[in-house]
């Protein structure tokens, strides 16, 4: 990476707290229960609260976007479920090293005085 590239971190911020019913999420995310319903099965995205009925779920904004990431994911890269699930994994898991990075570097930086 050259020191001309950068690199954006986008945190999902809802400070009312919103939640959505599994039809508004099906809704926003122009997908049907079925795919949503397959997600929380293999623990791609998860409801607020575990009910063994899918029509009581509710889910947050980040369930929101994930979903719209695993659904490019699978767009983009024709990935199947199981390779959604740890590909996520894998991306949560870089950005919290880059978070991690960041916050070392701003503390380093702090201790050298600059």
């Amino acid at each position: 990476m050259s020191e001309q590239d950068h690199i954006f971190t986008v945190e999902v911020f809802d400070p009312e707290g919103s939640t959505f019913t599994l039809r508004e999420v099906c809704e926003r995310g122009e997908c049907h229960a079925e795919f949503v319903i397959k997600l929380v099965d293999y623990g791609i995205i998860e409801p607020l609260e575990v009910s063994p009925e899918s029509r009581q779920w509710h889910f947050d904004i980040a369930a929101l976007s994930r979903l719209r990431k695993a659904q490019r994911l699978q767009r983009d890269l024709k990935m199947n479920l199981p390779g959604l699930a740890m590909s996520l994994e894998l991306l949560d898991e870089v950005e919290d090293m880059r978070r991690e990075v960041a916050r070392l570097n701003h503390r380093i930086s702090q201790l050298m005085g600059e």
